[in-house]
């Protein structure tokens, strides 16, 4: 299923995908390719890159292996941009097992913060330089459902989804005066590889109950790529500084 492909939309543009490996990102991925731009696609995993490069037989992809919460990964992402960066989906993520917050580990907190918050500012952070230079940029940033209400997910995965809103919201306010648009999309349930086990018997019990009964039914990957490059392209020109929903009518309930 295309979901309404838009051919050439990003023509002559550089996009950024972090979590490009699989689900969300990889989708994301595949879908600029397919309309156009040149992307630059990053995951931990070198195997998934890989398949792919291999999938996508394109000179306009190039791949990073390395963990994004390092600044010298990201360094290396953001330098095979060749000095333009025009779109960046901060894609990448984990969960937390589902962790209330009497028994979260401080492992858990410190990686989930890691991934899903403090890489994504030190993406967002080496691509605004660039994007202030020729005055234009669209950022896009995945949040969750759980970044809308309590009900979802662990406390770490929670707090870490609220924050990217605020991060999104903060960054819009400063830059989109000069033409830079930062916006978010918080999925619901998505049928990606995400591991996410119950980790806590009392949040099972407590969780349990919400999950099976308020949850629309499980998105592709492929609905959440068509937000995404909608947010980071120029039909949304008009819009910044938004979270937008796209889980199947859960923020609703």
């Amino acid at each position: 299923m295309d979901h309404s492909l838009v051919p050439n939309r990003f023509d002559g543009k550089t996009a950024i995908v972090t979590g490009a490996g699989s689900g969300i990102g990889r989708a994301t991925a595949v879908r600029l390719l397919r309309e156009g731009a040149r992307v630059i696609a990053t995951d931990v995993d070198a195997a998934r890159l890989d398949a792919l490069s291999a999938e996508s037989a394109t000179d306009m992809l190039a791949t990073v292996a390395g963990d994004i919460t390092s600044q010298g990964t990201v360094d290396d992402v953001v330098g095979r941009a060749d000095g333009r960066v025009d779109a960046l989906a901060n894609v990448a993520g984990i969960m937390d097992g589902f962790l209330p917050t009497a028994e979260i580990d401080d492992a858990t907190w410190e990686r989930v913060l890691a991934v899903n918050l403090t890489a994504l500012m030190r993406t967002t952070r080496s691509v605004l330089p660039l994007m202030l230079g020729v005055g234009s940029g669209s950022i896009v940033n995945v949040s969750s459902e759980a970044g809308l209400r309590g009900s979802a997910a662990g406390t770490s995965y929670t707090t870490s989804k609220h924050a990217v809103n605020g991060f999104t919201k903060s960054t819009a306010f400063f830059y989109t005066p000069s033409g830079i648009r930062c916006n978010a999309v918080a999925p619901g349930g998505v049928a990606t590889n995400i591991e996410a086990p119950f980790r806590s018997q009392s949040a099972a019990e407590r969780l349990g109950p919400f999950l099976q009964v308020n949850v629309p039914p499980i998105a592709t990957p492929e609905h959440l790529a068509a937000a995404i490059t909608w947010l980071l392209s120029d039909d949304s020109a008009n819009v910044s500084g938004v979270v937008l929903a796209s889980d199947g009518g859960w923020v609703t309930i």
